[in-house]
Protein backbone atom coordinates (compact mmCIF):
# COMPACT_ATOMS: atom_id res chain seq x y z
CA UNK A 1 0.00 0.00 0.00
CA UNK A 2 2.75 2.97 1.25
CA UNK A 3 4.66 2.43 -2.15
CA UNK A 4 1.99 2.62 -4.64
CA UNK A 5 1.16 5.56 -2.70
CA UNK A 6 4.10 7.11 -2.27
CA UNK A 7 4.53 6.51 -5.95
CA UNK A 8 1.22 8.02 -6.78
CA UNK A 9 2.36 11.06 -4.87
CA UNK A 10 5.74 11.53 -7.01
CA UNK A 11 3.46 11.32 -9.65
CA UNK A 12 1.31 14.25 -8.81
CA UNK A 13 4.46 16.70 -7.44
CA UNK A 14 5.75 15.85 -11.41
CA UNK A 15 2.82 16.37 -12.24
CA UNK A 16 2.34 20.31 -11.12
CA UNK A 17 4.92 21.98 -13.22
CA UNK A 18 3.11 20.73 -16.47
CA UNK A 19 -0.21 21.73 -14.92
CA UNK A 20 0.89 24.78 -13.63
CA UNK A 21 2.16 25.99 -17.16
CA UNK A 22 -0.69 24.80 -19.19
CA UNK A 23 -3.43 26.11 -17.29
CA UNK A 24 -1.23 29.75 -16.91
CA UNK A 25 -0.21 30.14 -20.50
CA UNK A 26 -3.77 29.24 -21.40
CA UNK A 27 -5.25 31.67 -19.31
CA UNK A 28 -2.82 34.57 -20.55
CA UNK A 29 -3.17 33.94 -23.97
CA UNK A 30 -6.89 34.45 -23.57
CA UNK A 31 -6.20 38.09 -22.11
CA UNK A 32 -3.45 38.82 -24.34
CA UNK A 33 -5.54 37.76 -27.55
CA UNK A 34 -8.92 40.19 -26.21
CA UNK A 35 -5.87 42.88 -25.60
CA UNK A 36 -4.80 42.62 -28.81
CA UNK A 37 -8.02 42.83 -30.13
CA UNK A 38 -9.10 46.19 -28.52
CA UNK A 39 -10.22 44.73 -25.05
CA UNK A 40 -8.22 46.28 -21.54
CA UNK A 41 -10.22 44.24 -19.58
CA UNK A 42 -7.70 41.41 -18.72
CA UNK A 43 -4.65 44.20 -18.64
CA UNK A 44 -6.96 46.07 -16.14
CA UNK A 45 -7.23 43.17 -13.96
CA UNK A 46 -4.02 42.07 -13.95
CA UNK A 47 -4.45 39.08 -15.80
CA UNK A 48 -1.98 39.18 -18.44
CA UNK A 49 0.96 37.75 -16.32
CA UNK A 50 2.25 34.30 -16.35
CA UNK A 51 2.22 34.53 -12.90
CA UNK A 52 0.33 31.21 -11.94
CA UNK A 53 -1.46 32.44 -8.99
CA UNK A 54 -3.20 35.22 -10.83
CA UNK A 55 -5.14 32.44 -13.02
CA UNK A 56 -5.60 29.48 -10.68
CA UNK A 57 -8.54 27.81 -9.22
CA UNK A 58 -7.86 25.48 -6.27
CA UNK A 59 -10.66 23.00 -7.47
CA UNK A 60 -10.46 23.58 -10.94
CA UNK A 61 -6.68 22.86 -10.11
CA UNK A 62 -7.16 19.52 -8.03
CA UNK A 63 -9.84 18.22 -10.39
CA UNK A 64 -6.74 18.24 -13.12
CA UNK A 65 -3.92 16.81 -10.99
CA UNK A 66 -6.34 13.90 -9.65
CA UNK A 67 -8.29 13.32 -12.97
CA UNK A 68 -5.69 14.50 -15.47
CA UNK A 69 -8.46 15.72 -17.91
CA UNK A 70 -10.61 18.10 -16.67
CA UNK A 71 -10.00 20.80 -14.90
CA UNK A 72 -10.93 24.83 -15.20
CA UNK A 73 -8.78 27.95 -13.92
CA UNK A 74 -10.58 31.54 -12.69
CA UNK A 75 -11.97 32.45 -16.15
CA UNK A 76 -10.18 35.91 -17.73
CA UNK A 77 -12.42 38.86 -18.10
CA UNK A 78 -13.76 39.61 -21.46
CA UNK A 79 -15.63 42.54 -22.50
CA UNK A 80 -17.16 41.60 -26.22
CA UNK A 81 -18.65 45.16 -26.46
CA UNK A 82 -14.84 46.01 -27.50
CA UNK A 83 -14.77 43.93 -30.86
CA UNK A 84 -15.68 45.60 -34.01
CA UNK A 85 -16.98 42.44 -34.81
CA UNK A 86 -18.12 40.54 -31.04
CA UNK A 87 -18.90 37.22 -32.01
CA UNK A 88 -15.55 37.04 -34.13
CA UNK A 89 -13.48 38.86 -31.51
CA UNK A 90 -14.77 35.98 -28.81
CA UNK A 91 -14.32 33.02 -31.12
CA UNK A 92 -10.22 34.47 -31.37
CA UNK A 93 -10.44 34.49 -27.95
CA UNK A 94 -11.76 31.40 -27.24
CA UNK A 95 -9.46 29.72 -29.82
CA UNK A 96 -6.28 31.22 -28.00
CA UNK A 97 -6.25 28.81 -25.07
CA UNK A 98 -6.54 25.84 -26.99
CA UNK A 99 -4.09 26.66 -29.84
CA UNK A 100 -1.20 28.02 -26.99
CA UNK A 101 -1.92 24.42 -25.43
CA UNK A 102 -1.58 23.01 -28.65
CA UNK A 103 1.99 25.06 -29.27
CA UNK A 104 2.89 23.81 -25.26
CA UNK A 105 2.43 20.21 -26.30
CA UNK A 106 4.32 20.49 -29.21
CA UNK A 107 7.94 22.36 -27.42
CA UNK A 108 7.28 19.57 -24.71
CA UNK A 109 7.46 17.02 -27.74
CA UNK A 110 10.49 18.51 -28.71
CA UNK A 111 11.67 18.42 -25.04
CA UNK A 112 11.39 14.98 -24.77
CA UNK A 113 13.39 14.46 -27.99
CA UNK A 114 16.23 16.42 -26.62
CA UNK A 115 16.34 14.96 -22.78
CA UNK A 116 15.92 11.50 -24.57
CA UNK A 117 18.81 12.65 -26.93
CA UNK A 118 20.82 13.94 -24.10
CA UNK A 119 20.27 11.07 -22.27
CA UNK A 120 22.03 8.44 -24.40
CA UNK A 121 24.64 6.51 -22.30
CA UNK A 122 23.78 7.59 -18.64
CA UNK A 123 23.72 5.47 -16.19
CA UNK A 124 21.29 4.74 -14.15
CA UNK A 125 21.78 5.64 -10.30
CA UNK A 126 23.78 8.64 -11.33
CA UNK A 127 23.41 12.35 -10.64
CA UNK A 128 22.82 13.22 -14.76
CA UNK A 129 20.18 10.15 -14.29
CA UNK A 130 18.73 11.45 -11.29
CA UNK A 131 17.89 14.95 -13.09
CA UNK A 132 16.95 13.83 -16.52
CA UNK A 133 14.53 11.27 -14.83
CA UNK A 134 12.21 13.28 -13.52
CA UNK A 135 12.54 16.04 -16.34
CA UNK A 136 11.72 13.44 -19.22
CA UNK A 137 8.57 12.76 -17.08
CA UNK A 138 7.67 16.06 -16.77
CA UNK A 139 7.92 16.85 -20.19
CA UNK A 140 6.35 13.90 -21.36
CA UNK A 141 2.92 14.35 -19.00
CA UNK A 142 3.82 18.43 -20.46
CA UNK A 143 2.64 16.62 -23.80
CA UNK A 144 -0.43 14.67 -22.39
CA UNK A 145 -1.28 17.80 -19.91
CA UNK A 146 -1.61 20.40 -23.01
CA UNK A 147 -3.33 17.75 -25.38
CA UNK A 148 -6.21 16.89 -22.90
CA UNK A 149 -6.36 20.37 -21.65
CA UNK A 150 -6.82 21.86 -24.81
CA UNK A 151 -9.52 19.23 -25.94
CA UNK A 152 -11.48 19.33 -23.11
CA UNK A 153 -11.36 23.31 -23.48
CA UNK A 154 -12.83 22.72 -27.05
CA UNK A 155 -16.31 20.89 -26.05
CA UNK A 156 -19.04 22.99 -27.02
CA UNK A 157 -20.72 22.72 -23.62
CA UNK A 158 -20.96 26.54 -21.74
CA UNK A 159 -18.93 28.18 -20.63
CA UNK A 160 -15.97 26.22 -21.89
CA UNK A 161 -13.88 27.66 -25.19
CA UNK A 162 -15.86 25.55 -27.58
CA UNK A 163 -18.69 27.34 -26.65
CA UNK A 164 -17.86 30.44 -27.77
CA UNK A 165 -16.39 28.71 -31.34
CA UNK A 166 -19.86 27.05 -31.70
CA UNK A 167 -21.76 30.32 -30.64
CA UNK A 168 -19.98 32.57 -33.21
CA UNK A 169 -21.74 30.34 -35.71
CA UNK A 170 -24.98 30.66 -34.62
CA UNK A 171 -28.12 33.86 -34.50
CA UNK A 172 -27.78 36.46 -31.96
CA UNK A 173 -30.53 35.26 -30.48
CA UNK A 174 -29.53 31.56 -30.25
CA UNK A 175 -26.36 31.82 -29.65
CA UNK A 176 -27.41 34.47 -26.52
CA UNK A 177 -29.83 31.98 -25.14
CA UNK A 178 -27.17 28.39 -25.99
CA UNK A 179 -24.42 30.64 -23.52
CA UNK A 180 -26.96 31.07 -20.81
CA UNK A 181 -26.64 27.04 -20.87
CA UNK A 182 -23.39 27.44 -19.28
CA UNK A 183 -24.64 28.38 -15.52
CA UNK A 184 -25.37 24.43 -15.91
CA UNK A 185 -22.60 24.16 -17.57
CA UNK A 186 -19.89 22.33 -14.94
CA UNK A 187 -22.81 20.46 -13.76
CA UNK A 188 -23.51 18.48 -16.83
CA UNK A 189 -19.56 17.72 -16.88
CA UNK A 190 -19.56 16.94 -13.87
CA UNK A 191 -22.25 14.20 -14.43
CA UNK A 192 -20.91 13.25 -17.76
CA UNK A 193 -17.70 12.47 -15.72
CA UNK A 194 -18.93 10.64 -12.96
CA UNK A 195 -20.84 8.41 -15.09
CA UNK A 196 -17.51 7.68 -17.10
CA UNK A 197 -18.78 8.94 -20.73
CA UNK A 198 -16.42 12.56 -20.38
CA UNK A 199 -13.68 10.06 -20.08
CA UNK A 200 -15.21 8.07 -23.16
CA UNK A 201 -15.49 11.55 -25.33
CA UNK A 202 -11.75 12.61 -24.39
CA UNK A 203 -9.73 9.81 -24.11
CA UNK A 204 -9.69 8.72 -27.95
CA UNK A 205 -8.31 12.28 -29.53
CA UNK A 206 -6.35 12.55 -26.09
CA UNK A 207 -4.34 9.69 -26.68
CA UNK A 208 -4.23 9.16 -31.10
CA UNK A 209 -2.41 13.31 -30.28
CA UNK A 210 -0.20 11.79 -27.37
CA UNK A 211 1.12 8.78 -29.41
CA UNK A 212 1.94 11.26 -32.25
CA UNK A 213 3.54 13.76 -30.34
CA UNK A 214 5.21 11.16 -28.29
Amino acid sequence: MFPDFSQTMQEIVLLVPPVLMAVTFHEAAHGYVANWLGDPTARLAGRLTLNPFRHLDVIGTLAFLLTRMIGWAKPVPVDPRYFKDPAKGMMLVALAGPAMNGILAVVCSLAVRGIEYAGRGVVEGTLAYGILEPLLYMCAAGVTVNIALGVFNLLPVPPLDGSNVLAGFLPPRLALRYQEFGRWGFLLLLVLAVAGVLGKILMPPVAYLSRLLL
